[in-house]
């Protein structure tokens, strides 16, 4: 089992910018794809961004394309989300995610076995 805490979340204003952190132990991070969702109040658990193994394929859910960036680093079994030109839309609990398996790409919920604790991210217009 891998454990998951992520961590950067906060309050800031329409514009501003936020980098999110997902810190991994308990399996070997650097075997997998990683993905960050995300969650607003009263809808369902989101797709926001994945990241391959390496580091050298990322992909994003279309409302964050152009705005945010994903990335990691494996010595530090950890994985970011920069988040630019924040919207109220963007408004939610946001979570990283671990896949059920090496040769998946976590794409929805049912790709991933394994979800931090989220961190809250709340845009002020």
């Amino acid at each position: 089992q891998v454990q998951l805490v992520e961590s950067g979340g906060g309050l800031v204003q329409a514009g501003g910018s936020l980098r999110l952190s997902c810190v991994a132990s308990g399996r070997t991070f650097s075997f997998y794809a990683m993905g960050w969702f995300r969650q607003a109040p009263g809808k369902e658990r989101e797709f926001v961004a994945g990241i391959t193994w390496s580091g050298g394929s990322t992909y994003y859910g279309d409302s964050v394309k152009g705005r945010f960036t994903i990335s990691r680093d494996n010595a530090k079994n950890t994985v970011y989300l920069q988040m630019n030109s924040l919207k109220p839309e963007d408004t939610a609990d946001y979570y990283c995610a671990v896949p059920r398996s090496i040769a998946t790409m976590p794409r929805s919920i049912a790709d991933c076995d394994s979800w931090g604790q989220g961190t809250k991210v709340t845009v002020s217009s």
